[in-house]
């Protein structure tokens, strides 16, 4: 939690992540396997929800993931996860994942998701965001 008095900047609700795609995250198709993506934009999300608030928190959904172009292995992928919404007990966050080509920095956006994260006590029960 924050020290009183101290105001979350517009930059906490923001996390960029990058990661080299290998072959073994491929099909045979030498794309990207979408369970792979949406793995990768959970963890992205889940860095961001849990970096903003400093709480424990559970992915309870995903929405509206669309696939707009391939990745293949030896590209790079950059995850931006940006909080979109505080509730209660949950932060939805808005996940964009870029592929870009390593030497010639061709970039295009891949893949967009949304993702809804609860935070959770000692326990394993939702409990607030922010100090009630």
């Amino acid at each position: 939690m924050l020290p009183v008095g101290e105001r979350l900047l517009d930059e906490d609700r923001e996390i960029r992540m990058i990661e080299l795609i290998s072959p073994q995250q491929t099909n045979h198709y030498g794309t990207l396997f979408g369970g792979d993506a949406l793995g990768l934009m959970d963890k992205a999300g889940f860095v961001a929800a849990t970096r903003y608030a400093r709480r424990t928190f559970v992915t309870v959904a995903s929405d509206r993931v669309e696939f707009k172009v391939p990745v293949r292995a030896g590209q790079l992928v950059e995850l931006v996860a940006r909080i979109t919404r505080e509730g209660r007990t949950s932060l939805t966050v808005a996940v964009e994942m870029y592929v870009e080509e390593l030497l010639s920095r061709k970039r295009q956006l891949a893949t967009t998701g949304s993702f809804v994260f609860v935070a959770i006590d000692a326990d394993g029960k939702a409990t607030p965001v922010r100090d009630e």
